[in-house]
């Protein structure tokens, strides 16, 4: 007798086909432009999401000089870094951070909002960030991909 029940199909990693994206983050609101690229990098945009495989595309942040936080995050918001010694206590303002290196605030959030494993620091190099509107992976043929929200 056949079953009507549906297979469930898992991806392998060298049946991934991984595309590439640009994003402009000009006025774009920090946790938000990085829970999409989060979502994109992770793959769960694919019908073929598998969760144990990379099966999520590259994507490039452009203008990463020019995101937004609300309110008075801008001034509150601290970066935290322990440097191993006692007393190493590390402390570094958004506010600074994006002015020194803009880069650094998508790479952090993104790679909050990605598995705390192996896979996870994986998917985390297919982030390219850059501070201004030029980028050097135009060999890579990506898509400009727009995102709708903004810091009002």
């Amino acid at each position: 007798m056949v079953s009507s029940a549906k297979i469930t199909k898992s991806v392998r990693e060298q049946d991934v086909q991984a595309k590439w994206h640009v994003v402009d983050a000009e006025g774009l609101t920090l946790g938000r432009l990085a829970s999409q690229v989060a979502y994109l990098i992770r793959g769960k945009h694919k019908p073929d999401f598998t969760p144990h495989v990379d099966c999520g595309d590259f994507v490039i942040v452009v203008n990463a000089s020019k995101i937004r936080v609300k309110g008075k995050r801008e001034e509150q918001k601290e970066y935290f870094h322990y440097t191993g010694y006692p007393g190493g206590d590390r402390f570094r303002s958004f506010k600074d951070l994006v002015k020194s290196k803009p880069e650094e605030v998508i790479e952090l959030a993104v790679k909050g909002m990605l598995p705390k494993n192996s896979l996870g620091r994986k998917m985390g190099k297919k982030l390219k960030v850059y501070a201004g509107p030029e980028h050097p992976h135009a060999a890579q043929e990506p898509t400009e991909l727009k995102l709708s929200y903004s810091a009002e």
